[in-house]
């Protein structure tokens, strides 16, 4: 799995906006997941139904959020909801970010 640059900061610089979010996420499921042509991934397409991320795959998006971005991926919040598509992960990450406890 390849290494992101700024995961050593733990991904809390104060300036990072969700869209920001979303471009490392992308740049993340591009480099370690088979995707064919990028400009299929749009910020609300399915990485599960389009069969880029498997379940083990979303295994390592969930440690990659974890550790690019600081926060903490419980089992109850392992749901479509959250982690099913760009756009629903980068909201998630605001969402955990903003919390007190992440």
């Amino acid at each position: 799995m390849n290494q992101i640059q700024g995961a050593s900061t733990g991904g809390r610089e104060p300036s990072q906006t969700m869209e920001d979010v979303q471009q490392r996420v992308k740049r993340f499921v591009m480099e370690n997941f088979f995707v064919s042509d990028p400009s299929e991934i749009g910020d609300d397409t399915s990485l599960i139904a389009t069969g880029m991320v498997d379940s083990t795959g979303m295994l390592e998006v969930v440690t990659f959020l974890e550790s690019e971005f600081g926060v903490r991926v419980r089992d109850q919040e392992m749901v479509p909801d959250n982690l099913e598509t760009i756009g629903r992960i980068a909201a998630f990450v605001e969402r955990k970010r903003a919390a007190p406890s992440g």
